[in-house]
């Protein structure tokens, strides 16, 4: 069986943590307000895997109210995710990663955003691919107030 899971989150800049998009940390630019580190790549990845194997959300698994994921890794909550997908004996086909952001600028980073998601799936690299676009300044990305992801994925039984 087939099945396809979207995922989507966004943050806004804030706070005073680096930002971390995909594992990578963005030393030069400001982070995003979370409870966990901010990473809003891998929360749409987490939300995409999750809904196409019918698990419920991230914040359902993860909740902000809980302080022990308080600046949790969003590494190892995509690893959690995975065991729970392995424990239902799904194995991941692909997935397809959009990042909105006006700023920072993602080109140089995409390589190893991509190998840090395949390390944690134990899949290839060309079962991942991420983009980066922008909103040409409009609305609140525009105005470089925050990031967006979607994740679209398939995952088979």
């Amino acid at each position: 069986m087939i099945r396809i899971g979207h995922g989507y989150d966004v943050h806004a800049f804030g706070g005073d943590k680096s930002l971390v998009l995909g594992g990578v940390v963005f030393k030069e630019h400001r982070g995003l307000i979370a409870h966990s580190d901010g990473d809003v790549l891998l929360h749409a990845v987490c939300d995409a895997l999750l809904g196409a194997a019918s698990l419920r959300d991230i914040g359902y698994h993860f909740p902000d109210t809980d302080q022990q994921y308080a600046n949790a890794n969003s590494l190892e909550l995509l690893k959690q995710v995975f065991f729970l997908l392995q424990s239902k004996n799904y194995k991941i086909n692909n997935l397809d990663i959009t990042v909105i952001a006006q700023t920072p600028k993602m080109s140089k980073h995409i390589d190893n955003i991509n190998s840090n998601i395949c390390k944690v799936l134990s899949i290839k690299n060309d079962q991942c691919n991420v983009k980066a676009t922008t909103t040409e300044k409009l609305g609140y990305i525009g105005r470089e107030e925050g990031i967006a992801v979607h994740c679209v994925c398939l995952i088979e039984c």
